[in-house]
């Protein structure tokens, strides 16, 4: 985004002064008002992480609702707005928000704190699939074990803007690192009882590679990592055929991306002989609707485990973990 563009965007923010859709807002409660924070996060599973930390002590806005894709979003002019008022910024990194790139840099450059919550990961932790040209996979909150060590990153940035409740920022993420681990535990536990020649994760998208060697289970879809890559024929055709060589059972679609492809594997594979059905919606690159069991990042991981697990065959509660999962 030039910066000239951005100084238009930010000025027609300010005189509008209203939210644009899809986003939330977190009221921390108890603190005084003028006490909190006012902290803008990209995707809804930032925000998770950065709500349980900051607790009462801020305001969290989150600019990317629910089935909302991170790799194609571009702010709006409100969107520039709010991330100019905020005392913090927070994205995911790793070049999920790609197209918010320049926004990031303009608002640094304007003096605001722009924090990538992954920036502290371990470098080999990271995947780094060929046709990426080099950079490293983005998807990493689909491995909880990932995920939480992010807590860290967010307890210094916090700390540095009030050191007085350092202490507290600590103890919020101890606490939820804890509840992060629980649910790691449980995803492992159910995907060993998937049947080891159906333990095959097949998507409309490349966002599952953490959590399929997390867990092992093989990872196979149309798309690459990124929405922005186009999927062709042939792509179709090698999934189809590998759907029928091993017998898979079911399939799955994402909230974030166009279910089209996927139908044309399964009619695909229905064509060569072999039925494999929709086994159900999974969070890939957003999280369930705000208010929800699955709008958290709890409820995220337990509702994809959980589906996966029961359509591929392995034994999970029908409501998850916590027997929260909507399953109307």
């Amino acid at each position: 985004m030039p910066q000239q563009l951005f100084s238009l965007l930010l000025l027609a923010a300010l005189l509008q002064g209203c939210p644009s859709k899809g986003q939330t807002l977190s009221d921390g409660g108890g603190a005084a008002k003028s006490e909190r924070m006012t902290i803008v996060v990209t995707t809804a599973m930032v925000g998770d992480l950065v709500r349980h930390v900051a607790g009462e002590h801020a305001d969290v806005l989150g600019l990317m609702g629910e089935g909302v894709d991170p790799h194609l979003f571009r702010p709006t002019a409100n969107d520039v707005g709010h991330m100019m008022t905020a005392d913090l910024i927070f994205y995911s990194g790793l070049m999920l928000e790609g197209a918010m790139e320049q926004a990031f840099k303009n608002a640094a450059n304007n003096g605001k704190q722009v924090s990538a919550v992954t920036s502290e990961l371990p470098k080999d932790y990271l995947s780094f699939p060929e046709e990426f040209q080099g950079h490293p996979d983005p998807h990493v909150w689909n491995d909880p074990a990932a995920w939480h060590l992010c807590l860290d990153h967010i307890v210094d940035v916090l700390s540095k803007a009030k050191p007085q409740l350092s202490e507290e920022f600590r103890a919020n993420a101890v606490a939820y690192r804890e509840e992060i681990k629980q649910v790691d535990a449980y995803v492992k536990k159910i995907i060993a009882t998937i049947p080891e020649e159906q333990r095959y994760l097949v998507t409309a998208h490349d966002a599952f590679a953490y959590f399929g060697r997390a867990n092992g289970i093989e990872v196979k879809s149309v798309q690459g990592i990124t929405t922005e890559s186009e999927s062709g024929v042939q792509d179709i055709n090698n999934l189809v055929a590998f759907l029928v060589e091993k017998k898979i059972p079911a399939i799955f679609i994402e909230a974030t991306v166009n279910e089209a492809n996927m139908r044309a594997v399964m009619e695909g594979a229905g064509q060569k002989g072999w039925q494999v059905r929709i086994g159900g919606t999974l969070y890939s690159d957003s999280m369930g609707q705000a208010g929800t069991y699955e709008g958290t990042y709890i409820g995220m991981i337990d509702h994809n485990a959980t589906t996966v697990t029961r359509a591929l065959g392995g034994t999970a509660p029908e409501k998850g973990m916590l027997g929260k999962l909507d399953k109307k």
